[in-house]
């Protein structure tokens, strides 16, 4: 039994027109007009809606033990979460402690999710140590599919990579094809910072801020573009977060560097004052880098609108505010960072992006799914409509009026970083490989269809 999407406005990262979609065999098999319904099909009218390729996370954490606790979500509800807001494929970071070795805890993301997650995946190998084991188990990791390290150069003693580790790690990425993603900031600034404010007694969530101003992340960008420039890597500067990073970045693509720049929705949307409101409220929206001054927002957007920043992620990260933000209460320090976003991106993308008149139609698919698709070496079979791509594909009504609300979200998590925030418009059917997964804004869809995506690394 085959899918009929039919009379959606098909919009891509390039064309735009109206047609109907059969899918068949879990691919997009015919797209044309008046195509007749087969015998026994389920079909859609997609009138008055837009269709869209399946949206693609390239930057989430689902499972993950960080600063003494465990991120909220499973791949059960971060995969319908996912889904309820039209992205059909999850990126997700493998993140080994120091102590932790590669290829064991390859194998522990991988069982978190095979068999759990209602939508596909994939994953960024974490390389949080680099020796000649790490090389050769890295090596292996990539022969099963994987073709994206992600390196810190942050998080002193806990993922942060030394300078020689650093080298090595891009060295082997050229050789291998594979790009680095990578966490830009100065961990010995932070480390510094952080010690300095807490000595003078200051605490709260607002401080954060102050801990790793911009210039700390331009320096890690910096760091970074010199080590990728030495060595020919392919690199992605992920969550970048304000104009001072950017100029580094752009200034190495001038030189020839290979460098891909993600932002994420928060930065967006949100300024460093959310996280300076009174009575801890300040800790929800904790998170590294953390949130900038609102000028940087034109910036980034513009940045989108022109290809200078080339995709929109989350870093979603669920915390609880109740029981686990206020590990922070006397030290914001030990608040666990991460704003839960990964249900909304699409939506806050649409409303503030496109409706806003920021980004058009297809600078909106092209930042959060054909560009993702691209770098990370699934296009094309994810990141566009066309015959034999994956039938991932999101019908998504403009003229749908609601609000963001904790009450009603499907991330497993306490709070809203959005709560009671107007949305314009939202995916009202999204489908996986040709199965209907959410319709109005429902789960229908089946947990554990969800395939690790295997990729062949391409960054030569």
């Amino acid at each position: 039994m085959g899918l009929l999407i039919k009379n959606g406005e098909i919009v891509t990262a390039s064309e735009r027109y109206v047609a109907d979609i059969w899918c068949e065999n879990e691919t997009v098999t015919r797209i044309d007009r008046n195509i007749p319904t087969p015998p026994g099909a389920e079909v859609i009218d997609a009138t008055g809606k837009y269709v869209f390729p399946g949206f693609i996370d390239p930057h989430v954490h689902i499972y993950l033990p960080f600063m003494g606790t465990f991120s909220k979500d499973t791949y059960e509800t971060g995969s319908q979460a996912a889904l309820a807001g039209g992205t059909t494929t999850l990126i997700e970071m493998c993140c080994p402690a120091r102590s932790d070795e590669a290829l064991a805890s390859f194998d522990l993301w991988m069982a978190q999710a095979v068999g759990k997650s209602a939508c596909d995946f994939t994953f960024h190998m974490g390389v949080t140590k680099f020796d000649a084991k790490a090389e050769a188990q890295l090596r292996e990791i990539v022969a099963r599919g994987i073709s994206s390290f992600k390196i810190f150069l942050a998080y002193k003693g806990a993922f942060g990579i030394d300078d020689t580790e650093l080298y090595h790690t891009l060295k082997l990425a050229k050789e291998l094809g594979v790009i680095v993603t990578a966490h830009c900031e100065n961990e010995t600034l932070v480390a510094e910072r952080q010690k300095e404010l807490l000595a003078a007694g200051k605490t709260d969530p607002g401080q954060h801020h102050e801990s790793r101003p911009p210039s700390v992340e331009a320096e890690g960008v910096h760091h970074l573009m010199t080590f990728a420039e030495l060595t020919g890597a392919a690199t992605y500067i992920v969550h970048l977060s304000c104009k001072e990073a950017l100029d580094e970045a752009i200034a190495a693509r001038q030189r020839g560097v290979r460098v891909n720049v993600e932002t994420l929705i928060q930065y967006l949307v949100l300024d460093k004052s959310y996280a300076e409101r009174p009575n801890f409220e300040g800790a929800k929206y904790v998170m590294s880098p953390p949130l900038r001054d609102a000028r940087n927002q034109a910036v980034l957007w513009n940045g989108l609108r022109s290809g200078l920043v080339n995709t929109v992620a989350t870093d979603h990260a669920p915390f609880d505010f109740i029981t686990q933000k206020p590990m922070g209460k006397d030290d914001f320090t030990k608040i666990p960072n991460g704003i839960p976003s990964l249900e909304e991106r699409i939506n806050l993308l649409y409303t503030h992006g496109v409706k806003a008149g920021k980004i058009d139609l297809h600078t909106f698919v092209n930042v959060a799914s054909t560009q993702v698709a691209k770098t990370f070496d699934l296009f094309p079979r994810k990141g566009t409509i066309q015959p034999g791509s994956d039938a991932d594909l999101v019908v998504f009504d403009p003229n749908y009026r609601g609000a963001i609300s904790a009450q009603t979200q499907m991330m497993n998590v306490d709070y809203s970083a959005f709560e009671g925030w107007k949305i314009e418009g939202r995916p009202s059917v999204v489908t996986v490989r040709g199965q209907v997964a959410i319709k109005n804004g429902k789960f229908v869809g089946t947990v554990g269809r969800g395939q690790f995506l295997q990729r062949k690394p391409s960054h030569f």
